[in-house]
């Protein structure tokens, strides 16, 4: 049997488990999928020593970033991101294993996004700058858009939500949420975005798939702007990282 797994803090709202549980007994492919809730990477190594078996691992909050100092190698992509969410398990001919990162999330965003893209969203926000946003922002960049990353606080490189002015949100037409604002249970939370500055051209995409509407995208559709959640990205990463497991490099 194959072991797989997920490493995170809280879990509770993840889907990666019973999405590759119901994927392995669709298959019917001898393999099992654990939920490792830790609040410090520090746990990491005890988990590769009591579980010897696992063959991959997926990476969620709080942990794309700093995992990448665990690692013994990383993808190209995932170092440019600077996150990482598959970790790819290899044995070298000692029998040592040695773990390599990938980020998946960015193919996920990217192949969901492309096909709602119009000529209207060239420019785009991000809002919010965690692990989530770097995969967004590279994913943004090489469909040929222009990101930029607004956070609560002041900081190089960032708008603030006070900085939203009526010029700035008439050209920046694509709105990804990357914060947890709105996930259940918490649904009555949203980015303090200027709504009343929406209209149909915009186009709103929030991370978030629980619930399938959140206020973000609630108060969107309200001003006109199309909107997506993050489900059908949920299930393309997850289909890469299964990929990524079982590609022999």
């Amino acid at each position: 049997m194959r072991t797989y797994g997920l490493i995170g803090f809280p879990l509770g709202h993840s889907f990666s488990r019973d999405y590759f549980s119901r994927k392995f007994a669709a298959e019917q492919t001898d393999a099992e999928y654990l939920n490792f809730e830790v609040q410090s990477l520090s746990e990491l190594a005890r988990i590769l020593k009591t579980h010897p078996e696992l063959d991959g691992l997926n990476v969620t909050i709080p942990h794309k970033v700093a995992v990448l100092e665990h690692l013994d190698e990383i993808d190209d992509t995932a170092r440019k991101i600077g996150a990482v969410n598959v970790i790819v398990f290899r044995k070298d001919a000692s029998g040592r294993t040695g773990l390599k990162g990938y980020n998946s999330d960015v193919t996920g965003f990217e192949q969901s996004l492309a096909p709602l893209l119009g000529p209207s969203h060239r420019k785009a926000l991000i809002l919010g700058t965690g692990g989530s946003s770097k995969a967004v922002c590279h994913g943004l960049e090489r469909l040929g858009l222009e990101p930029l990353f607004v956070s609560r606080t002041e900081r190089e490189g960032c708008l603030t939500y006070g900085d939203l002015s009526p010029a700035l949100m008439a050209e920046r037409r694509l709105i990804v949420n990357t914060t947890p604002l709105g996930m259940f249970p918490n649904v009555q939370g949203c980015p303090p975005i200027p709504y009343e500055l929406l209209s149909s051209q915009h186009l709103l995409y929030d991370l978030i798939y629980n619930p399938e509407e959140t206020l973000f995208m609630r108060k969107g559709r309200e001003h006109g702007a199309s909107v997506k959640n993050g489900l059908e990205m949920l299930h393309l990463q997850a289909a890469a990282a299964w990929t990524l497991w079982n590609r022999h490099e």
